[in-house]
């Protein structure tokens, strides 16, 4: 199962789309045809990258390569995005818990 899910800053799913076969995060995101443009703040995980290209206000985690190893200041970005994001996980257990 995957899950998507678009959460307030609060914690109140605004929008929920679950698939029953396995499907890449941003291939199930362009296939929901969701417009977050008029979002404040965009809060993703990894698997999102190519989503500040089409939203400026997206926010992933930064990468590391083995060439471009994470600085100080990547890592507490992630850090702190990780805090913010946490909301958005604990619906997904949520969900996944009570099977929604």
């Amino acid at each position: 199962m995957k899950a998507q899910a678009i959460v307030t800053s609060r914690g109140r799913i605004v929008y929920l789309d679950i698939a029953v076969n396995y499907c890449h995060d941003m291939k199930l995101f362009k296939m929901s045809r969701r417009n977050i443009g008029q979002a404040g703040k965009i809060l993703a995980d990894s698997g999102y990258q190519g989503l500040m290209k089409m939203y400026s206000q997206a926010q992933t985690p930064r990468k590391s390569s083995k060439l471009k190893p994470l600085t100080l200041e990547d890592k507490a970005y992630n850090h702190a995005l990780s805090k913010e994001r946490i909301k958005v996980e604990n619906i997904f257990a949520k969900v996944k818990t009570f099977k929604i």
